[in-house]
């Protein structure tokens, strides 16, 4: 792991969407290291990035990556934000593209892991330094214990530990990295949807009357995948999480704490306060 220290100004953060790349970008500032910004097309915030230093490039066009990094000055390299898994049809291959194209398409066979781990390779490959958040922003990290003045009960705690147990042998098929469990009953997973379709799932089957259980029972636990390189793709939540778990009715949300990244964690805490819900962050 790269030590905080070593980190050279400026550092290039490959952005998708959401609010992390934003979160990341802020706290590097605050440490006097300018973030540059690949902002991947249609996926990365334009009137948030606009405030930053950036290059606008669309999926697939490694050679104006990596020409606009060198140019830069950048050495150390993060992977960071949500990409919805690009088909062959969406990648707009350049020059440098073509060389990787092959690669990709191999590793695009295998889960989420194995295609990040290829992409990472394809910079290192460039003689970059690909890091995540635990060596930029450790500040980011969930801590461990309760951060609400709600918490577990022992209901609670049983599905923590029954949806924990779940998505660790689930691991070996890099499916997914949440689940929800209601008085110890497996209700869904959480597959290409993302932990907000999963909420969204869990909402949809209280209206239709499928889930029966009494709102405010029940959790979304998160935790990375077993053997999971985790510079990248670790699980998140911030105040959307939040809204998502109160619309589905239940009780809280556990994550595993050091292993999952935390967005506007004032906002999260008082949005959860307010509704009375708990996060808890699990021993790693």
């Amino acid at each position: 792991m790269t030590d905080p220290a070593d980190v050279r100004s400026p550092v290039a953060l490959i952005a998708g969407s959401g609010v992390l790349p934003f979160a990341l970008a802020d706290s590097l500032q605050a440490r006097g290291i300018e973030p540059f910004f690949i902002a991947l097309k249609g996926f990365c915030d334009p009137q948030r990035v606009a405030k930053y230093r950036h290059r606008w490039v669309a999926v697939g066009q490694f050679g104006a990556v990596f020409t606009a990094l060198k140019s830069a000055g950048c050495r150390e390299v993060a992977l960071i934000g949500g990409l919805i898994r690009p088909s062959v049809k969406d990648l707009r291959l350049d020059w440098g593209g073509l060389r990787l194209v092959s690669a990709f398409l191999v590793a695009r066979r295998g889960g989420d892991d194995r295609l990040l781990g290829a992409t990472a390779g394809f910079f290192e490959k460039e003689g970059f330094r690909v890091v995540g958040i635990q060596e930029l922003a450790p500040e980011l990290l969930m801590p461990e214990g309760n951060l609400t003045r709600a918490k577990p009960d022992d209901a609670a705690r049983a599905d923590i530990q029954k949806a924990s147990a779940l998505l660790e042998a689930l691991s070996p098929f890099d499916v997914g990295q949440a689940a929800v469990v209601i008085d110890g009953h497996v209700v869904a997973t959480e597959d290409i949807e993302g932990t907000d379709g999963l909420l969204a799932r869990v909402r949809r089957l209280r209206e239709s009357g499928r889930i029966r259980y009494q709102s405010g029972r029940g959790v979304l636990v998160k935790a990375p995948k077993k053997g999971q390189d985790l510079r990248f793709d670790l699980p998140a939540l911030g105040p959307r999480t939040i809204a998502g778990v109160i619309d589905a009715g239940l009780a809280g949300i556990a994550v595993v704490a050091g292993h999952s990244v935390v967005a506007e964690p004032q906002e999260m805490v008082a949005a959860a306060d307010s509704a009375g819900i708990f996060v808890v962050g699990l021993p790693a």
